[in-house]
């Protein structure tokens, strides 16, 4: 059975086997965690995107790329709605965490940090993040051994805390 635990930090300083990115459908980087990563990651991380993900990802689903500079091996980039720009379907977040999972297992990858997928710029609120986070890394079968949520501020932490 997965262990979940909740941290207050940095994802691009966790010291697991994979990184979730919550990444933009280009996979250029960006702004919140995939900005952070890719700049703590350095340019390997942009380079494979690019060439692992030419047309880019479809939101609620998931690939991976090296991590380059960061503690960890590998960064699997996940695509979550949009909800401030009209994408409210709950599924689509539910599947990121679901294809993470998925790629975290074809990897082989046992401990995996993971931010709350959508709840920066793209509007998604907290607490249904975070349940939706909880809810599926519960229920999703998988050899990952240790799925950390890395909260950003101590309000999310707050709230996912109070969830596992």
């Amino acid at each position: 059975m997965m262990e979940i635990e909740v941290v207050q930090g940095d994802i691009t300083q966790q010291d697991v086997d994979a990184v979730v990115n919550a990444a933009n459908r280009a996979m250029r980087g960006g702004a919140g965690v995939d900005g952070a990563i890719h700049r703590a990651g350095g340019p390997a991380v942009l380079e494979d995107c690019r060439r692992r993900f030419p047309h880019g990802l479809a939101t609620g689903d998931a690939g991976w790329t090296t991590a380059g500079e960061l503690p960890a091996r590998w960064v699997i980039h996940v695509v979550g709605p949009n909800r401030t720009a009209g994408e409210t379907d709950r599924s689509l977040l539910t599947s990121c965490y679901r294809r993470a999972l998925e790629v975290a297992d074809e990897l082989g990858a046992r401990s995996v940090a993971f931010p709350l997928v959508s709840a920066g710029a793209y509007g998604w609120p907290l607490e249904d993040a975070a349940d939706a986070a909880v809810e599926t890394l519960r229920s999703t079968p998988t050899s990952v051994e240790l799925a950390r949520i890395v909260a950003f501020g101590r309000s999310a932490y707050e709230v996912v805390v109070g969830r596992v």
